[in-house]
């Protein structure tokens, strides 16, 4: 593990100097230190197998019947301007904005019938698979799926958090929701990467830019050192420290994040993407796709991330043409990557947001909020692929056939990290045992 130190001052029994003490993110003396996060991933214990998942969040709400579930035989004013293309899996028709997830549909999983949504705006069921406010909820919240894994997982490395995020701030603040610890603690939120660059991972005011300037570098320590001092937090912490001098100078985690490393070959199939914002969404970073699959590669269990803004109440027709095929070189990309390099069985993906889109066409060429059905994607995790899930009627209003819940998904992803089978539990400050999902949501049986 990489340190980074001074002439030593006096050290502890086991020769570390005060020097190496530091704190990362914004999180002052009374709150939360990566050394502590380290410390609570640690009592989790570390799993032997290197089992990811990756939440990919489309804010807003995309249009399913525009997507996974082409309405050829609506009227006009429902099927809208998209026709179905074939897959390479026989009886299987999405719609042409995805040509080359078409190409690989043995790869995939659409689903069409999402149902449950509660109707709002933001990622809390994509994240949790829970309601929010649902009954029994413990104090500090329901965790997200991110922090179950880091508690329940752990790290891989110790250079590499467990639970990742490469969810952009959106000015809907909910969009850009990347998954809360809830009742598990602050030591098992997301270690967030903005960009690619991680804003945690700065040293009292040092980023990682600025790690060579060592008199900088020292006088933070220092400073840092004198203050824990002075309120006597310091023994003790020595171990976790040197793991969080790790994760902001090693290069495992540096150099995952670091996009322009990747062979240029690979990041072409992706796609370049528009860093700009969308009104109160995400930028369309279809690099943070590439991004993800090179964090799980470090060692991340749990990454999320957020693809532009699809609350389309107009211009749906427009707004698709721009994003979708966008979406399709992204996830065709990603897919492709994970079974290149025979990550398929271990990497779980999903792609999803937080309710469909009316059958009906607007008199502004949009459709509107429409939380009795939605879909979603699945792909990896050794699920069995290459079939679809469920069926809504001819105006793609309803589940007519296996209506799937967020809770149902949450459960399958949770299934190919290698957890419930004891359904491990939590107890939360009340005493009550916690599960990952409840107990009631089945992993869906077609899949695993």
């Amino acid at each position: 593990m990489l340190t980074i130190l001074g002439k030593a001052q006096g050290k502890f029994c086991d020769g570390m100097s005060r020097r190496s003490f530091l704190t990362i993110g914004a999180a002052g003396i009374g709150g939360l230190t990566l050394p502590q996060i380290l410390a609570a991933e640690a009592k989790a214990g570390i799993g032997k197998s290197h089992k990811a998942v990756i939440n990919i969040f489309l804010p807003g709400g995309p249009p399913h019947q525009d997507m996974w579930d082409i309405k050829s035989d609506a009227p006009k004013e429902i099927r809208g301007e998209f026709k179905p293309i074939k897959t390479n899996v026989p009886g299987i028709e999405i719609g042409e904005l995805f040509p080359k997830l078409a190409g690989m549909m043995d790869k995939l999983v659409p689903i069409r019938t999402m149902v449950g949504a509660s109707g709002g705006h933001d990622a809390y069921q994509c994240m949790t698979g829970r309601k929010k406010g649902s009954p029994g909820s413990p104090p500090g919240g329901w965790a997200s799926q991110g922090s179950w894994i880091s508690r329940l997982k752990g790290p891989v490395h110790p250079g590499v958090p467990a639970f990742l995020s490469l969810c952009y701030d959106t000015g809907h603040k909910e969009w850009g929701d990347p998954g809360a610890s809830g009742f598990l603690g602050f030591g098992h939120s997301p270690f967030r990467c903005i960009g690619g660059k991680s804003e945690n991972m700065v040293l009292k005011g040092i980023t990682l830019e600025r790690l060579q300037d060592r008199q900088s570098l020292l006088r933070s320590v220092d400073n840092f050192r004198r203050e824990a001092d002075a309120r006597g937090l310091m023994e003790g912490m020595d171990t976790f420290t040197q793991q969080a001098v790790g994760i902001l100078t090693a290069s495992k985690l540096a150099d995952a994040l670091d996009i322009s490393k990747e062979d240029p070959k690979i990041a072409a199939r992706y796609g370049k993407g528009d860093p700009k914002h969308r009104a109160d969404g995400a930028p369309k970073m279809v690099e943070s796709f590439c991004i993800a699959r090179r964090l799980v590669e470090a060692g991340a269990r749990a990454v999320t991330l957020n693809f532009s803004r699809w609350d389309w109440h107009g211009g749906n027709f427009k707004r698709s043409r721009q994003d979708m095929p966008m979406l399709d070189n992204a996830v065709s990309a990603l897919v492709g990557d994970l079974h290149d390099r025979g990550m398929e069985r271990d990497v779980s993906v999903v792609v999803w947001g937080e309710f469909g889109r009316t059958p009906k066409i607007n008199k502004n060429a949009g459709r509107d909020h429409w939380p009795k059905v939605s879909c979603a994607l699945l792909a990896g995790g050794g699920m069995r692929t290459g079939q679809v899930i469920g069926a809504t009627n001819r105006l793609g209003e309803e589940a007519v056939d296996r209506p799937v819940t967020f809770a149902e998904v949450h459960a399958t992803l949770y299934h190919n990290m290698g957890l419930l089978k004891g359904q491990e539990r939590v107890f939360d400050l009340r005493g009550r045992p916690q599960y990952p999902i409840n107990p009631s949501a089945q992993p869906m049986r077609e899949l695993i």
